[in-house]
């Protein structure tokens, strides 16, 4: 072999060029009709026996080989190849050098390949020749349950998908190891697992895996008699060998039989386990362990819930009822592993409790030990639903994070729970809760978490027709909902000093915002919780976070309650630090994220707009809330474009941005009931566009703060009338200059909302805009770019179809004109780029809407002499789209979106034939369709599908263009 080409296989060579040499080398030697004789050749000669990764490399070769060119190469190439590789099996099986775990698995990935070719036609004798390695030692019995498992691998694993042959191949392999080599195979893996549990417990674990992936085809007799249980049950008290001997039995019983067989079997491992002292661990048994043992009950009761269900299906009742006794009789065993200490052994068992819930629901009337195990389950869901001592508060990793999907898992237990029983669920919670937030002072944190917990998941679990049940307090019944929150806001568990059970309070609070409606007196202490050093300040980053966006949701519910405006004023003086705009020259001290802001300004924007006071005290506390980023909005520009550090520039940059942001959130608030007019709120906010314009002349981050400027503008083109029409011109105009694709593409949306809005007011000034937009747009399409920018080209093809949304909303918004009144050649222009839309535009759902563009225009000018010369467009252009679109190649008629373009090409027809009547008809059979060499058969066929019912016509078009185009 070329030993220079092969250095780039050295770990320690960090040189491109040395790999891309061996790259280069690896596809000639696959690409090479010797090129597996010169690679077999090196790996026998034993010249590279030290150099693992040039042997493996070799083998690369030969196995690409195997999967291209074995089937068919000739007899004799084959028997070469197969002497090969009992060669390399049997070198592999005398090679003592350690760390060779990786290449003996390959040469057994590799001899699987040929078997899969091979057996049983052209090698019938592959078994006794693999039996054969056993006599050779534990080396050669470690490779022959490699090729075993490798076997596996490519004839049964159902995770790998085969096609539809290989599945063939795969059964007709088992069908023929069944009768051919299956009884030797049991034998020699009963050999193994008992000749080798002292000396090599390694190899017998292997052994046992092979057991267990075989057993699920061939018979289980063979595997589940007493010579093999005696075995297995004797391994599950060996620490090395009761794992694999717990998966192996796990195994067993989840093949698949009839049920009735599948519960005798089951049970008659639980009996020898139980016998053997090894299904009941004791408390200080080793973890693995004991998770691979919740894992074999788990499958345990999931087979026999299956059973059962499969019984009662077939309506054997008799049997169904062993069956279920069977699976309630495992339920001690769930509650115990359900409840373990170790998450990972509870969590190995939750799906068995999960579908033992499941079938209580099918049971008309449950016993009184199913009421218990009700019960039971949910004792163990609440103990095991707490947060470990070791949880991570601060720094939340990958093991808090596994706890909180766990925390999952349980929690959909706990709604089951509910669903089957829900008054014994509300019940115990309402206990739960009770004595736990009376005592909260005396408890431990995550006792007191998980009560609150339970309360804020119970609503979950209320049906949704019924909702949370909240009476004024007044009446003398009230609910155990109601008073297990009257107990949350009563207690004083909100000074509790640990964040979880904080957070999990103010979680808690906004669920059941109800609750406040109809018993306000708690909303004071409840508004000063959130603002206080419990919530807003709290010291916990986390926590303010959480809660600046929890704030936002109750105040929206709970508004009504606060709207004198002693209680705004106090809201907005207690938040007033939250509302703070950080830049890089104030050290960015934040104490609330940029994000977490949004929602503090919309909830300042809310409790002003809501306030029960006149307008003008709302326009002077909005000026107020919206005086901190006006005042420092332009000198912070100002500092921006004289700053030469290009860190604190871009600080400065997202600083604007977010002011922008804050302002556009503040005006969520507004409403049709509570428009920015009525609440006299106009001018603070167009004073504010005023400054935000300043920045469309930005020299640089100059996408950021347009993307600011624009999002501000789409909020007023929401929140005001005709007072922001004096600012669009301006905006536009800025906004068009020197634009890119993806900034045309972002500009679009704001004009077809200003157009959808104001619509006549606003045609004079888009009708001098129109064509230079349009001429701005097709610069940017038009713009060489690099053929290889797949960025630039998705933003070209994102503006394109902007455009025709563009020109579709002004059509359908009333305002045609913006066309009509352009110059002529300027309107044919802007039509010829919608029908070559139509036509040659590479995505369907732009085509679409292209051909909705020009039946629209058909609609409106389509009658005659309604507008000079688009009667001779329709037939020149319009016209012929519709026939030459549906011909394209790329025009795929088994593609929805494309169907759904087709049924509007029909459409556009039948419209022109609506508005020229019999004229369309003389033309289509006189001229066009003649010219497009259509038979005088096919052209009166056609005619008359068009004139039929629009539905009929579609139909008809699908089946026209696909005979056309077969």
């Amino acid at each position: 072999m070329e030993e220079v080409a092969l250095q780039g296989l050295d770990p320690q060579v960090n040189d491109p060029a040395a790999r891309a040499l061996t790259l280069q080398y690896f596809e000639q030697l696959k690409a090479s009709e010797d090129g597996w004789r010169l690679c077999a050749a090196s790996l026998t000669s034993g010249r590279y026996h030290s150099n693992d990764h040039i042997q493996f490399f070799c083998y690369q070769v030969i196995e690409h080989f195997l999967k291209t060119s074995y089937v068919s190469a000739s007899p004799v190439v084959q028997r070469e190849c197969k002497t090969f590789l009992m060669t390399v099996l049997q070198l592999q099986s005398q090679d003592t050098t350690k760390n060779k775990t990786f290449l003996r698995n390959k040469v057994a990935q590799v001899l699987s390949l040929a078997f899969v070719c091979d057996y049983p036609q052209r090698w019938p004798s592959f078994f006794q020749d693999l039996l054969q390695l056993l006599s050779m030692g534990p080396l050669a019995v470690d490779m022959y349950l490699k090729v075993l498992v490798a076997i596996d691998s490519e004839v049964v694993d159902r995770d790998i998908v085969h096609t539809q042959q290989e599945t063939e191949r795969n059964t007709m392999i088992k069908d023929t190891m069944r009768v051919d080599c299956v009884a030797q195979l049991v034998d020699s893996w009963y050999q193994i697992i008992t000749g080798y549990e002292s000396s090599n417990p390694e190899t017998v674990c292997l052994c046992l895996d092979i057991i267990g992936k075989y057993v699920s085809w061939i018979d289980i007799n063979m595997i589940a008699n007493n010579k093999f249980v005696e075995v297995l049950i004797r391994f599950m008290r060996m620490n090395l060998l009761r794992e694999s001997a717990c998966d192996c039995i796990h195994e067993i019983i989840s093949k698949g039989m009839d049920p009735v067989a599948k519960t005798k079997l089951i049970e008659s491992f639980t009996n020898v386990l139980d016998s053997a002292g090894v299904i009941h661990p004791t408390e200080d048994e080793e973890g693995d362990f004991v998770a691979k043992l919740s894992k074999l009950v788990n499958g345990m009761g999931l087979q026999l819930i299956q059973a059962w269900q499969k019984l009662v299906k077939a309506g054997d009742s008799a049997s169904s009822n062993v069956t279920m006794q069977a699976f309630e009789h495992k339920v001690p065993l769930m509650f115990r592993f359900l409840g373990d200490e170790d998450d990972d052994v509870s969590g190995a068992i939750i799906t068995f409790a999960h579908d033992y819930i499941s079938v209580l629901k099918q049971v008309k009337t449950l016993s009184e030990k199913q009421r218990q195990n009700i019960e039971g389950l949910l004792f163990v869901v609440v103990k095991k639903l707490k947060y470990d001592e070791s949880y991570n508060f601060d720094q939340e990793g990958e093991e808090e994070a596994m706890f909180q999907e766990y925390r999952k898992q349980l929690k959909t237990i706990f709604n089951n729970l509910a669903q089957l029983d829900n008054q014994l669920i509300v019940a115990a919670v309402h206990s739960l809760v009770a004595s736990t937030l009376q005592n909260w002072r005396n408890m431990e944190h995550q006792e007191v978490e998980v009560a609150i917990y339970l309360l804020y998941i119970l609503g979950e679990t209320i049906p949704p027709t019924q909702g949370p049940q909240f009476r004024d307090a007044s009446q003398s019944k009230t609910t155990a909902l109601q008073e297990m929150m009257r107990l949350l806001v009563t207690c004083g568990v909100s000074h509790t000093p640990h964040t979880a059970v904080t957070l999990q309070m103010f979680e808690t609070i906004v669920r059941y915002e109800k609750f406040f409606l109809s018993e306000p007196q708690h909303i004071p202490a409840i508004l000063t919780a959130f603002l206080d050093e419990r919530g807003l300040h709290n010291k916990s980053k986390s926590v303010r976070s959480r809660v600046s966006y929890l704030f936002s949701r109750f105040i929206k519910g709970i508004r009504a309650h606060v709207q004198s405006y002693e209680n705004v004023q106090e809201i907005l003086t207690r938040i007033a630090d939250l509302l703070v705009l950080n830049t890089p020259d104030n050290g960015l001290q934040i104490s609330l994220t940029s994000v977490d802001k949004l929602f503090m300004y919309e909830t300042a924007g809310t409790v002003i707009v809501s306030g029960y006071f006149p307008p003008e005290k709302k326009a002077e506390l909005m000026k107020a809330l919206l005086a901190p980023i006006v005042s420092k909005f332009d000198s912070i520009y100002s500092k921006m474009c004289a700053e030469t550090d290009e860190t604190k520039q871009f600080g400065f940059a997202q600083s604007l941005s977010h002011a922008m942001n804050f302002a556009s959130r503040a005006s969520k608030a507004f409403s049709n009931q509570q428009t920015m007019r009525q609440c006299s709120c106009v001018e603070p906010f167009t004073e504010t566009l005023q400054i935000f314009l300043h920045v469309l002349n930005t020299p640089c981050h100059r996408q950021l703060l347009q993307t600011g400027v624009r999002q501000y503008l789409h909020r007023m083109v929401v929140c005001l009338e005709s007072e922001i029409l004096p600012y669009v011109p301006l905006a536009m105009e800025q906004l068009l200059k020197d634009a890119e694709a993806k900034e045309l593409y972002d500009f679009l949306p704001l004009m077809n909302q200003v157009i959808s809005k104001f619509k006549k007011e606003i045609v004079p000034f888009l009708q001098q805009i129109f064509m230079p937009v349009v001429t701005t747009i097709f610069q940017a399409l038009n713009k060489p770019s690099d053929q290889l920018d797949q960025i630039a080209a998705a933003e070209k093809k994102l503006l394109h179809k902007g455009y025709f949304g563009f020109i579709s909303t002004i059509l359908n918004q009333d305002v045609a004109e913006i066309l009509t009144l352009q110059e002529s050649h300027n309107l044919y222009n802007i039509l010829v780029t919608v029908v070559q839309g139509a036509v040659d535009f590479p995505d369907p759902s732009a085509q679409k809407l292209c051909f909705q563009i020009l039946k629209k225009t058909i609609e409106l000018w389509g009658d005659p002499g309604s507008l000079s010369g688009f009667e001779d467009f329709i037939y020149k252009n319009v016209v012929p789209a519709c026939f030459m679109a549906p011909m394209k190649s790329t025009f795929d008629l088994k593609d929805a979106q494309t169907v759904l373009a087709l049924g509007e090409s029909g459409l556009v027809l039948k419209t022109v034939l609506e508005k020229r009547g019999d004229e369309f008809v003389v033309f289509l059979q006189t001229k066009y369709l003649p010219e497009v060499n259509m038979t005088p058969e096919t052209i009166q066929e056609y005619t008359e599908a068009l004139k039929s019912d629009p539905k009929i016509f579609k139909s008809y078009l699908k089946a026209f263009f696909a005979r056309f185009k077969s």
